[in-house]
């Protein structure tokens, strides 16, 4: 397993296409979020994350998201997901 991608404090419209790049980056490794950070988690990035995850699934790999805040939690849920939901890709 690879060592943990730490995200950046916002995570919003701006920050979708450095995010795609940096899931991209890990190629074909197992991939962990880590979200320590993160402040605000926008719903394109929530979908880049998704597409990644499903993509992984498909390949049989994995994308974990670790230390989420409460905060973070809870903008997932307005927008219907977990970090658990979204580790399991679209299925």
């Amino acid at each position: 397993m690879s060592d943990p991608i730490a995200l950046s404090a916002r995570l919003d419209l701006p920050a979708a296409s450095a995010l795609m790049a940096t899931i991209k980056d890990h190629g074909d490794a197992d991939l962990i979020l880590d979200l320590a950070e993160v402040k605000h988690l926008g719903a394109l990035c929530l979908q880049v994350m998704l597409s990644a995850a499903t993509s992984a699934v498909a390949q049989g790999r994995s994308l974990s998201l670790v230390n989420a805040s409460d905060r973070v939690i809870d903008q997932l849920r307005v927008m219907g997901m977990t970090p658990e939901a979204i580790s399991r890709g679209r299925q």
